[in-house]
Formats: C-alpha cells, sequence, structure tokens
C-alpha cells in the first residue's frame, strides 16, 4: 500500500498561483502513475492532470496552459503548479496513485 500527504492549497485571489505537492510513503516502487484530481462542491470529481512512468503526461482541458504536473514517481513525488486561478478552480484536490490510492486532499479557493 501506498500512503499520500498533499500540501500546498489555501485562499489566492483569481489570477493568483498555488503549488500542490504531494509526497508518497510506503511500497513507492509500485507507483506507475501520479495523478490529482479535484472535486467540487457540487462533488464532482475530475481528472485534472496525470504522469505516467513512460513520461506521459495528460491534463483536463480546463487547466492546459495554466496548470504543470511534474514530479518523480520513483520517488512517490508530484507536484501541481497552478498559475492564472480562477474560481471555477476551486476544489478540494486528491492526489492519487495508480488510479487507487488516495490522500487526504487539499483545499485550494479562488475568490475576491
Amino acid at each position: 500500500q501506498v500512503q499520500l500527504v498533499e500540501s500546498g492549497g489555501g485562499f489566492v485571489q483569481p489570477g493568483g498561483s498555488l503549488r500542490l505537492s504531494c509526497v508518497a510513503s510506503g511500497r513507492i516502487s509500485m507507483i506507475y502513475s501520479m495523478a490529482w484530481y479535484r472535486q467540487d462542491s457540487g462533488n464532482h470529481r475530475e481528472l485534472v492532470a496525470s504522469f505516467s512512468n513512460s513520461g506521459f503526461k495528460d491534463y483536463a482541458e480546463s487547466v492546459k496552459g495554466r496548470f504543470t504536473i511534474s514530479g518523480d514517481n520513483s520517488r512517490g513525488i508530484s507536484n501541481l503548479q497552478m498559475n492564472n486561478l480562477k474560481p471555477e478552480d476551486s476544489a478540494v484536490y486528491y492526489c492519487c496513485v495508480n488510479g487507487g490510492n488516495w490522500g487526504q486532499g487539499t483545499q485550494v479557493t479562488v475568490s475576491s
């Protein structure tokens, strides 16, 4: 099993930036994919960005050009740099490993 801890959420005004971090512990050798999801106040959850061991990165259309995922799956580290944040980006952001291991989430609120 893999345990995940996210950090970096907070409150920011529209146009601002935040950087989320996720650190995995446990059986990190089994990690082949790290991703970020978000769940809004309506409980709608969507994939924000993902990064596989093959080097492939994927982004939701709504964040392309604004968010960047980085990290090192072999070390169980994932970062999500979020720029030009919009109110609709407000959500709880979750780190996810291999599609099945989830962190506790970190709140991101974008508001003026």
